[in-house]
């Protein structure tokens, strides 16, 4: 089975994405970690890449595809896949599907976590980690128990992601809203859309996401 799980920053999609990998012996395919991996490999796709990128450009849909297609070449039949932050347009949406039919397998689910753009920012902007083990924390939902110390190693030293804010996650969210528009269309009038509430909690975001796939 191979399926798109979309959702802007901080709904859960890799929560979610490493749960499909426990549980049903699926593939993350991730653009980001894959560009990474094939830089630090070298490899002839990484080369590529590295270069594009030293020049400050951004990589080229086609390089994005080609490490796409590679990685369906290696996972074998018997795989199912997961894309994380791909496609992000129309462009690379019409080349999925060409990648797909290339190896013989079609995009089943496309799932998206929906969310409330005020709550998903009281979610991030309240998140914050043990300095020392990095276990994570919220002001509201998962305080310490002890104030200023933390549960599992006992550090009083904590942080908070720099971008965590409430400007940077309502910009992310409207850059997301803008990019995902334009993919859904088509593969709603496909009928392989469908939408959980990415809100609930995560276990009953895993169970909703079972139920489309069974």
């Amino acid at each position: 089975m191979n399926i798109i799980l979309l959702g802007p920053p901080g709904a859960g999609k890799g929560t979610q994405s490493q749960r499909l990998v426990e549980n049903h012996g699926m593939r993350q395919l991730s653009t980001g970690d894959m560009l990474r991996s094939a830089v630090k490999a070298a490899t002839p796709i990484g080369l590529q890449a590295k270069a594009v990128m030293e020049r400050g450009e951004f990589v080229s849909d086609e390089i994005v595809s080609a490490l796409i297609d590679a990685e369906l070449a290696a996972m074998g039949e018997g795989v199912g896949a997961i894309f994380d932050g791909y496609p992000r347009t129309a462009a690379q949406s019409e080349a999925l599907d060409e990648i797909l039919a290339k190896h013989g397998r079609k995009l089943d689910h496309v799932i998206e976590l929906d969310v409330n753009e005020d709550a998903l920012v009281e979610r991030i902007t309240g998140r914050f980690t043990c300095a020392n083990c990095g276990k994570g924390y919220h002001d509201t939902f998962e305080t310490p128990r002890q104030q200023g110390v933390c549960d599992k190693c006992g550090s009083t030293e904590f942080k908070r992601r720099p971008d965590d804010t409430e400007e940077t996650v309502r910009k992310r969210m409207g850059e997301y809203r803008g990019k995902t528009a334009p993919i859904l269309e088509p593969y709603d009038e496909r009928g392989i859309v469908t939408r959980v509430d990415g809100m609930a909690a995560i276990d009953d975001v895993t169970a909703a996401i079972d139920a489309v796939l069974s």
